[in-house]
């Protein structure tokens, strides 16, 4: 296939990092020799921790967290790229975050991806009717007007698809029903199923959704193009479905559908991330530690759990901070990143703007894109000697069990290009093994939110940034 581009690049890293953050959890051993200063030191901040912990799980932040996503979420719904909804959005985190009494409140520009849903319809005609619950995915362009009529040619792999003769699958509508083995690996069916089906000469292509359990729900995602490869038109459908149309289909039936899309791009939208701090009393423009997550979603569901609650516990643990008094040496700086399901193009655009800063360093990178669910620990990744601090860190967390600690390739998609720089970087374990059953579909809404583990996911959030942020060192770079 031909070379893929460099947004097919970002997903890569995106859908890699989904994967990572979903296995197992394990513990991580590290080779570690540590100052005893150094080590006493960090030691020294439990009793801080604890009163985070105290403060943010049962004194009065307790439930804020919940309160203040059910909020955003209620109030703008789905926040999609180049929509009127997420700029709104936007615009209410910043005068909150002002009246919240954070500093240096302010955004800054990224352009992004202007995908645009139209009206859809998917349905089997033949051998007999029914109508598939579908969604384009984005990027995707439309039929032509009166949609698509073709026989469907259904596939479990690229290997199989590869296997079949370009006449058998000319002017047919390709639909891939690959197992559930992760977001990384089945994803690719949803990044690359267009293209690999148009070289074929296939006129269009569906998917089946990305996610190991369904009832009955299409998830959606943004899926991209090969240059010098035709552009046709493709959506997912239902687990159901799909199964459905691939036990017919290896029966020898004949399967007929109609497919009506009227999706289509426009020009890249100027959208924007948003920043606010709490400033640091030594180090105010120098060493900052970035706390993050990302404010826009699909335009199904709300936005809930991808990524408002990673969104609103970085924002709040700032809050909750600066209202206990506590304000660390080093600043802390909460970014809302825009842009990040069309291909993490808000944290393209901060990381070209501020690569080049001499006069700003940083020191750490978090990020919450994996869920808000009961938190039981932390990811890193970083050299050997950050790793061993960051590992000391995690132990303060012991009061709320809290303790896994795993070093990872990769801490997030927003952060991967700091990570790459070699920057150290976080992100945190939580029981998310149902995350895929709501992930970029309708079913992404507040009830999928717990108060009690939110309150957890921004205790921590709070405390190991307020740690990395106050210690005596900054935390070692590779």
């Amino acid at each position: 296939m031909i070379v893929k581009s460099f947004i097919w690049l970002l997903l890569a890293i995106h859908s890699s990092f989904a994967g990572v953050h979903r296995d197992e959890h394990r513990k991580t051993e590290l080779a570690c020799t540590m100052d005893e200063n150094l080590l006493q030191e960090i030691q020294g901040y439990q009793s801080v921790v604890e009163q985070i912990f105290y403060e943010i799980v049962r004194g009065r932040f307790a439930g804020q967290t919940w309160e203040s996503i059910m909020e955003l979420t209620d109030t703008f719904g789905p926040r999609m790229s180049g929509t009127e909804q997420l700029e709104k959005a936007i615009d209410y985190s910043v005068e909150r975050m002002r009246r919240d009494g954070l500093e240096n409140v302010h955004t800054e520009e990224a352009l992004v991806p202007h995908w645009v849903r139209g009206y859809e319809s998917a349905v089997l005609m033949e051998p007999f009717y029914k109508k598939l619950p579908m969604l384009g995915l984005g990027s995707s362009i439309g039929t032509p007007k009166g949609g698509i009529f073709a026989n469907a040619v259904v596939v479990m792999s690229f290997e199989e698809l590869e296997s079949l003769s370009n006449e058998a699958v000319q002017g047919k509508i390709v639909v891939f029903v690959p197992k559930w083995v992760s977001y990384g690996v089945t994803g690719q069916y949803r990044r690359e199923g267009a293209a690999a089906a148009a070289e074929k000469g296939a006129v269009a292509a569906l998917i089946r959704s990305v996610t190991p359990f369904s009832i009955g729900s299409p998830h959606t995602g943004v899926q991209t193009y090969e240059a010098g490869v035709k552009q046709i038109p493709i959506a997912a459908i239902t687990v159901e479905d799909a199964e459905m149309l691939l036990r017919k289909y290896r029966r020898g039936e004949t399967l007929k559908l109609h497919i009506v899309m009227e999706d289509y791009n426009l020009d890249p939208f100027m959208s924007r991330n948003v920043i606010g701090e709490l400033e640091g009393t030594v180090y105010s423009n120098m060493s900052v530690v970035v706390v993050s997550g990302h404010l826009d979603s699909w335009d199904v569901g709300v936005g809930a759990m991808d990524d408002a609650g990673g969104a609103m516990i970085s924002w709040k643990a700032l809050t909750y901070l600066r209202d206990m008094g506590l304000r660390p040496r080093r600043t802390i700086r909460a970014i809302l990143w825009t842009g990040e399901e069309q291909g993490v193009w808000g944290a393209k655009h901060y990381y070209e703007d501020h690569k080049r800063q001499q006069e700003e360093e940083f020191s750490f990178f978090f990020e919450a894109d994996s869920g808000t669910f009961n938190p039981t620990g932390f990811d890193f990744v970083g050299n050997n000697q950050a790793g061993c601090i960051f590992e000391e860190i995690v132990k303060l967390m012991a009061p709320l069990n809290i303790t896994d600690f795993r070093t990872t390739p990769d801490a997030g998609p927003d952060i991967s290009y700091w990570v790459t720089d070699g920057f150290p970087a976080a992100a945190f374990i939580n029981d998310n093994e149902r995350y895929f059953w709501f992930h970029h579909s309708e079913g992404d809404s507040m009830l999928v939110e717990s108060s009690e583990s939110l309150d957890k996911c921004a205790a921590i959030w709070a405390a190991a940034a307020y740690v990395v942020a106050d210690m005596s060192i900054p935390m070692p770079r590779s």
